[in-house]
């Protein structure tokens, strides 16, 4: 069980172990792997609300915590895809990537994961159409073959005539997990406005509730230690905040700071700190014998 107290922060007991062994050259730390993830916003009456997901607590990676519909970048991602928005250059550009190819692969993941997870897809038969209701059994056909990898995303869309939109994603922040966890990602964190006459579906294997909420509501709930979520997934809940339509947060991407998060563990005599730089309220002092 993970210590979410007194708030929500995700903190599994392992950690402290991890952190003394990679400190003591015991621990090698794996490589992340490059994922994406989607702040899925809509129109609500007091501003937009965001898709949220409970992870299964079986689950091996932040078992049940709240995030948002993601998931690691395929290798097929870098298949060339139909592409409407900014070019793979301007996106490799805004993304902190050498490679247009590992660009294209971050935003296809972060589309095709939001239709697996969510069934939203972020496509259209024009550069300027997207796609209605996704909800029919056609479409969850082809929905679980992308979940089983039995269907290249690339071909979905060849097979549909869609292109995949990328000027509805607006890219927000990267974090990278912290060098001893087990299980490493590299992920970008992107807005999207959900789009006209399609809507969520809780069809994610990998989650055991979804819900649409507003942001400040969603925090105070991880305040109260009632909804646990890592700290990247709590920072950019905060960060959507001041903003009153879904369009506003959207708008507000280009301006945000791309620069990688990781987290950083110093020993203060027999006490260890985590700290995530520039987000202070994540700091965590882990005394000799545990954490607290």
């Amino acid at each position: 069980m993970s210590n979410a107290q007194p708030n929500g922060q995700w903190y599994p007991p392992e950690w402290p172990d991890r952190i003394r062994a990679l400190a003591a050259g015991e621990l090698t730390p794996v490589s992340p792997r490059r994922a994406a993830t989607v702040l899925l916003l809509r129109d609500g009456a007091a501003g937009p609300d965001v898709h949220m997901l409970r992870r299964r607590a079986s689950m091996a990676f932040a078992g049940g915590a709240y995030a948002y519909p993601g998931g690691g970048v395929d290798p097929r991602d870098e298949q060339p895809v139909r592409w409407a928005g900014p070019s793979l250059a301007e996106w490799a550009g805004r993304l902190g990537l050498d490679d247009p190819a590992q660009a294209q692969a971050v935003v296809c993941a972060a589309v095709r994961e939001t239709f697996e997870e969510a069934g939203v897809l972020l496509a259209g038969e024009t550069a300027d159409t997207v796609v209605g209701d996704t909800t029919g059994e056609d479409w969850e056909r082809d929905r679980e073959a992308l979940v089983t990898r039995e269907l290249h995303f690339a071909d979905f869309l060849d097979r549909r005539g869609l292109v995949l939109r990328s000027d509805l994603l607006g890219a927000w922040a990267r974090w990278i997990t912290p060098e001893f966890e087990q299980r490493r990602f590299d992920t970008w964190f992107f807005v999207a406005a959900l789009p006209a006459g399609q809507r969520t579906r809780d069809v994610s294997g990998e989650a055991d509730r979804t819900v649409w909420i507003r942001p400040a509501e969603a925090a105070a709930g991880y305040d109260r230690g009632e909804l646990m979520m890592m700290p990247p997934t709590i920072s950019t809940l905060r960060a959507m905040e001041p903003y009153g339509t879904a369009a506003e947060a959207l708008e507000a991407a280009g301006e945000q700071d791309l620069a990688p998060v990781l987290a950083q563990a110093r020993l203060e005599g027999d006490e260890l700190v985590l700290s995530w730089p520039g987000h202070e309220e994540f700091t965590k002092i882990i005394p000799a014998g545990g954490a607290r």
